[in-house]
């Protein structure tokens, strides 16, 4: 219970990838967190690349960074949709500004790129990704996660071992 009284905002859209949305669900959840999956626009849940439903517990609109201890986005394909959302990428934008940890994996870089938060710092992604990480100001490197300052980065599935540790290494602070 490392992470008792902490909260967290685990950002959710259609065809999020199973692993990268539920691994650090259940490990910070199991660590003691309150988690909470923030979606936008209204929707009460959302389907993974293969169909597996999420649903929402509150909508990007209704909160702000100050509501959370830090924010977990996984990838897949939803990162591209979640950036269309103004109070997503506010969201963590406020938060990374905060100092508060902000983890992408995967194809979340994307979020990163469009809340403007990677300039001057070292990232990994997923690799067909790595230009526009690369492009938004970051040093790319390809290792299973990244940690520099709260910015928290790793690559695919076969990191969230690692990428998970960080996270709750993070939000310990």
């Amino acid at each position: 219970m490392r992470l008792k009284g902490k909260k967290v905002a685990l950002l959710a859209e259609n065809s999020y990838q199973e692993m990268e949305l539920w691994a650090p669900y259940y490990r910070l959840k199991e660590e003691g967190a309150d988690v909470k999956v923030v979606g936008a626009g209204g929707a009460k849940s959302y389907t993974s690349k293969h169909g597996y439903p999420v649903n929402v517990d509150v909508q990007a609109e209704d909160v702000s960074a100050k509501d959370f201890d830090g924010v977990v986005i996984p990838g897949g394909y939803a990162p591209d949709m979640m950036r269309r959302s103004k109070a997503m990428v506010q969201l963590v934008k406020d938060a990374f500004s905060a100092g508060k940890p902000v983890a992408a994996i995967c194809h979340a870089g994307w979020m990163l790129c469009s809340a403007g938060v990677l300039k001057g710092k070292t990232a990994t992604c997923f690799h067909s990704i790595k230009d526009d990480v690369i492009n938004a100001g970051a040093r790319y490197v390809d290792e299973e996660v990244v940690v520099d300052g709260n910015l928290i980065t790793s690559r695919f599935p076969a990191d969230l071992p690692a990428f998970c540790r960080e996270i709750v290494k993070a939000l310990e602070k």
